[in-house]
């Protein structure tokens, strides 16, 4: 990096940081603190949510996904469109109906408050271990690609979004993911225009999608029934609908986003917004790493891009025997380049996948070198194809901004997910079960300094956190042990009346054991569990009722919701 890109960098991170803490300086009571004075408009609210959403192992992990295994990737978002109409109907008027702080104190009313206490506990394990992730998985990138200390890029990373977000609560995420999102967007579509710039003269665009679709990358649509297929139609549409119901309706660091809305409506807007622009967004970044990959096909590439894998091969005894893969590799390149020039016919399409292939084949045998050369170092690098990108291609200036996107991804998601877990914290868990009687100003400052301890334990996370398979599917795969259990308690309170507090809490806990069992086995892909967890939750406390109809059911008490 030249001094350029680090002035890039730091003027960005530092702005956002200090905009942040000025614009919502002085947030007193727990209604602004932690609602954001409930005036939030649905422009503001529809960008939260995405940025929330959308992490810096969004930028980092999907185009290495597309690079390496085309656009299918885009099918896992499917549900969303569905889930956002479902809250919009039924969550938010709820929500709004009760003026809730946060989504489980709902629980209470309809059930009692140990199945409130319970839910909120499932969502505090699942988001601080994702806290601590969306930290992570930037710091461990950037520090294999740059050479900076790991340690001190978490730590960097998580300080950051602690002095905001502690400063000015809910308000302060809002606001600064309105600045990050408008970073992000800049950086990708800069970084889009840079790549098609960088192709060979008669390369257009149409030619380019025409060498990626006979390379196997633009294959969107996969209706197969093979569940050891984790990317299909029906897993985006059922699986899909079912992690996003949760995720968007249930999970604190999504609902904070829009209890924050100014009325019912502009909360609805901004969901339908996100809801709109989501799977376009996310097919977009797909698009780039495809476009990376037909970039990578006139360009040499590494055998892997994660550096630290060259590091330990050159260290190692078969350091030899990767240079011959090395060489298989660049000569299948050059047949494909010399290919290439004279465009996609028919007659070499078949000749193209075959090389690909005969590729595929010896990064394969590179990985198992790798580690045997070290078994600590990741061989996997879909995580690192962007950013080998980004430092090795990009002009003066851009790398800076790139590297600002994906910093500013990691403090968007972070700031909502601490926030969040402060929020539950302070009241569901400490005003609920510890004290109540105490003044509005007390609970801002216990709100405070949960945040500081769920950044500084989200740091910690991410200090020993070990990177496996693909990051984004790490967050989701952590995600979807847990969903579907508290979306079906969610579903139990909302339309079956009959199902009493017990019979949900015991249920409650034999689906998570199930779920993790399941899980640990790897009995289904992890977009399955979200469903199987919200179905078995349902199932279990519908069972139970049933044997134990006598059960009395606390009545729905809305004046004291939120109290």
């Amino acid at each position: 990096m030249q001094t350029l890109d680090w002035i890039v960098l730091s003027i960005t991170l530092l702005f956002i940081v200090l905009y942040g803490t000025w614009k919502t300086r002085g947030s007193k009571d727990v209604e602004q603190y932690i609602k954001g004075g409930n005036d939030t408009k649905w422009w503001t609210i529809g960008l939260s949510v995405m940025a929330t959403q959308a992490s810096a192992i969004t930028f980092l992990s999907t185009p290495g996904q597309a690079f390496h295994s085309g656009m299918g990737f885009v099918q896992f978002y499917f549900g969303l469109p569905i889930a956002m109409v479902i809250i919009c109907l039924v969550f938010i008027p709820i929500y709004h109906k009760l003026n809730v702080y946060t989504a489980y104190e709902y629980l209470e009313s309809r059930f009692d408050l140990k199945t409130r206490t319970l839910t909120a506990i499932l969502f505090l394990i699942q988001r601080g271990l994702a806290a601590g992730i969306t930290i992570f998985a930037p710091a461990i990138v950037l520090s294999a690609v740059l050479g900076w200390d790991l340690i001190t890029l978490n730590i960097i990373i998580g300080l950051l979004v602690i002095i905001y977000t502690v400063s000015g609560g809910t308000k302060a995420v809002s606001v600064t993911q309105k600045q990050q999102m408008a970073i992000i967007f800049a950086g990708m579509f800069i970084a889009f225009y840079l790549i098609l710039q960088y192709l060979p003269d008669g390369i257009t665009f149409s030619e380019a999608l025409k060498i990626a679709g006979a390379s196997d990358k633009m294959k969107v649509l996969d209706f197969s029934w093979d569940l050891n297929n984790r990317y299909t139609v029906w897993t985006g549409f059922l699986g899909g609908t079912f992690l996003m119901l949760s995720y968007f309706g249930t999970d604190q660091s999504q609902v904070q986003r829009y209890l924050s809305g100014k009325s019912v409506r502009e909360s609805q807007l901004g969901l339908i917004f996100n809801g709109l622009l989501k799977v376009p967004m996310q097919f977009f970044i797909l698009l780039v790493g495809v476009m990376v990959f037909v970039f990578y096909q006139f360009n040499n590439s590494p055998l892997n891009f994660n550096p630290k894998a060259q590091e330990a091969i050159a260290k190692s005894e078969y350091v030899d025997q990767y240079k011959a893969l090395e060489e298989e590799h660049k000569v299948i390149e050059v047949v494909k380049r010399s290919m290439l020039e004279n465009g996609i016919t028919e007659n070499n399409t078949a000749r193209l996948q075959e090389l690909n292939e005969q590729d595929k084949q010896i990064r394969e045998k590179a990985k198992l070198l790798i580690n045997e050369a070290d078994k600590d170092v990741e061989t996997n690098d879909k995580d690192y194809v962007f950013i080998h990108f980004i430092l090795n291609n990009l002009p003066k200036g851009l790398i800076g901004l790139l590297l600002a996107v994906i910093l500013s991804a990691a403090m968007s998601s972070t700031a909502s997910e601490l926030n969040a877990l402060a929020s539950t914290t302070a009241i569901d868990l400490y005003k609920r079960n510890v004290t109540s009687e105490k003044s509005d100003q007390h609970y801002v400052s216990m709100s405070k300094w949960f945040t500081l301890g769920w950044g500084i334990l989200a740091i910690l996370v991410a200090c020993v956190a070990n990177l496996f398979d693909n990051l984004i599917q790490l967050v989701n795969i952590i995600g979807s042990i847990f969903y579907g259990n508290v979306l079906g308690i969610f579903l139990l309170a909302f339309f079956f009346k009959f199902v009493k507090s017990n019979s949900v809490f015991i249920a409650a806990i034999i689906t998570q054991i199930i779920i993790v069992i399941v899980w640990y086995i790897d009995l289904l892909p992890y977009l399955w569990l979200n469903a199987l967890g919200c179905g078995l939750v349902m199932l279990i406390a519908s069972i139970i009722q049933g044997i134990n109809p006598s059960e009395e059911n606390p009545e729905l008490n809305i004046e004291n919701i939120g109290e």
